[in-house]
């Protein structure tokens, strides 16, 4: 297929409707072990095998809405430039790799599904998504684990007509290989590779065998806290399986006498018969870094740079206009241009700390020195905001999925599948969601997971990609009690916002409930008169946001204000993800 063609989110269905499809067309509602998944839209009527409550109904959402401000594109580019981040919001630990003319580039997804977008361009400047390597419920069981655990840096390579991503299920079953021989898939169930660690990262060498490299624990009792190693061991393709020695490559990081921490990310390349060994270290905080090590031979010895690191903002101060923190996890890629490119991860934040963004995917050109090491930036500069772009590049505007600088994005849910924009938390057991394209609706299924629990609640959400923004959407409000619906804002189990409608008495409840820490408490409610439909939104200025509602006037009525965004970053929620906002139902 064309490997620039756009599908939206869709599982496999076999030949057969959806679970939702099939229930919302009967009007009847089932019941799978613990509870009712769907309903019609009528009144759900008992089941003969043992529910003990009817479903209720499905809520419609008719749009959503998502506009953001990045206070550092305050005009337009000049020509032949482009933005930093290249990729804005929740897209950490990204990895690049190229196929003849194409690009393809993967991010970590962690607890959310479907995981690992994979992304294309052919001139490193227009991205699509083209899919997700982790699209199936049944290729991996996300059951309980932590919003920051699940999927941790994927890493992408290509051999002999077959597509390899590697990651680590961390909270599962551990590190795995699938494949493909098309990037927007479908892609292979997982093949479990039984090593200790995380990041592993698979080279193919010029003879056609494959190694694989990862951060794992060091040799003996580890010297310090977050003292790692780097090891290699080779793979088998054709059996994908690990075959012969394992060995260390790297113990601790550049220069153990000065206890380095979280040695990780690992990734192999040959250039001019050399193989380098690009790693992250420092952790993935303010002191995060990008170090290169060189050898003869793919196992090694490997010997460190002098002028390690390569990449860093950890001397730099965070609170001036335009900061980037964190920056490290570095992926390479000859450019359509002929030059070197790096991609890696990084913060934008406020107030020196502070982001819901989370880690972003950056992009800079790669220098090589006389001497044959490479350099992405100097350690006293800074990541540009803007930069030239890769020599030839053609700039195309992708309405379907903006990625840098301000703009606003709406769906209308007009289309037959979800966008790919929308991820849930871990994979779901039956599909709670429909899209009903004839009348513009999202629908969606009530049930009794919360945005608390470690399950998979009826929430979509949407990556929250600047500093500044605002969310709304409409939806007609739950037909009975005992019912929620509206608008979730999620950091994590233990730290979100969530806006819900219910029915009282002859009208109807609107609430904020907020989990802080190890409260969730209701926090603002107003009595509403009976209606057709309702709109909600958040209005987010960094480090404060308040909720506001409409009803058939259409003006907008605050009520929660004055509300602690920063809660909604990981420097007080903790982990490793950014936040995201979209539409909720439960039962409650």
């Amino acid at each position: 297929m064309n490997p620039i063609d756009m599908k939206p989110f869709a599982y496999p269905r076999s030949g057969r409707l959806s679970l939702a499809t099939a229930f919302l067309i009967s009007g009847l509602s089932l019941c799978f072990g613990n509870g009712i998944v769907a309903a019609g839209s009528e009144q759900a009527v008992g089941n003969p095998d043992g529910c003990n409550a009817a479903s209720p109904n499905p809520v419609a959402f008719d749009w959503f809405e998502y506009s953001g401000t990045d206070p550092d594109a305050t005009g337009p580019l000049k020509p032949g430039t482009i933005r930093n981040p290249v990729f804005s919001g929740f897209y950490p630990d990204p990895s690049i790799h190229q196929v003849g003319a194409d690009y393809y580039l993967i991010n970590s997804t962690f607890a959310y599904f479907p995981g690992l977008p994979i992304f294309h361009s052919r001139d490193l400047v227009n991205w699509r998504q083209i899919g997700h390597i982790i699209d199936r419920p049944e290729q991996l069981p996300y059951d309980g684990i932590s919003v920051s655990n699940g999927l941790f840096a994927p890493a992408l390579t290509y051999h002999d007509g077959t597509y390899y991503a590697v990651c680590t299920m961390v909270g599962g079953q551990g590190n795995f290989v699938v494949t493909a021989t098309d990037p927007a898939g479908p892609w292979s169930d997982p093949v479990y590779t039984p090593f200790e660690g995380i990041d592993p990262s698979l080279f193919f060498d010029d003879d056609g065998r494959a190694w694989m490299v990862n951060n794992g624990a060091p040799v003996g009792d580890p010297l310090y806290e977050g003292h790692r190693a780097i090891w290699i061991q080779e793979f088998d393709p054709v059996a994908k399986e690990m075959i012969g020695p394992r060995q260390v490559l790297v113990n601790g990081g550049v220069d153990i006498s000065t206890k380095p921490i979280w040695i990780e990310g690992p990734h192999l390349f040959k250039v001019n018969g050399l193989y380098y060994l690009s790693c992250a270290e420092g952790g993935t905080g303010p002191d995060h870094s990008q170090v290169i090590f060189r050898s003869e031979k793919v196992d090694g010895p490997y010997l460190p740079w002098r002028g390690n690191p390569i990449l860093t903002q950890r001397t730099l101060d965070p609170h001036v206009p335009g900061a980037v923190t964190c920056t490290g996890h570095a992926d390479y890629v000859i450019g359509p241009d002929g030059n070197w490119w790096a991609v890696f991860l990084g913060v934008r934040p406020y107030e020196g700390d502070f982001s819901p963004m989370g880690r972003e995917t950056f992009m800079l050109p790669m220098k090589w020195t006389e001497d044959g090491w490479p350099m992405i930036l100097p350690s006293d500069q800074r990541v540009p905001l803007v930069l030239d772009a890769p020599a030839g590049a053609n700039f195309i505007a992708n309405p379907e999925l903006p990625m840098n600088g301000s703009f606003q994005w709406r769906d209308d849910f007009s289309a037959a599948e979800l966008s790919r924009l929308w991820i849930m938390l871990r994979a779901p057991s039956q599909e709670w969601w429909v899209m009903d394209a004839s009348e513009g609706h999202l629908k969606m299924v009530p049930r009794q997971e919360k945005l608390f629990e470690k399950n998979n609640p009826s929430f979509l959400g949407r990556r929250i990609q600047h500093p500044v923004f605002e969310a709304s959407l409409a939806f007609e409000p739950p037909l009975e009690a005992g019912v929620s619906a509206g608008l979730a804002v999620f950091q994590n189990d233990t730290h979100h916002y969530y806006a819900g409608v219910r029915r009282q008495g002859d009208g109807l409840s609107l609430f904020l409930e907020r989990a802080l820490k190890d409260a969730v408490d209701e926090i603002a409610s107003v009595a509403l008169p009976d209606c057709d439909s309702i709109s909600l939104r958040i209005i987010s200025d960094k480090a404060s946001c308040r909720f506001e509602y409409s009803v058939a006037s259409g003006d907008w009525v605050p009520f929660a204000t004055d509300l602690d965004a920063k809660m909604l970053t990981t420097a007080v929620a903790g982990g490793f993800v950014g936040a995201t906002v979209g539409p909720h139902a439960r039962m409650d």
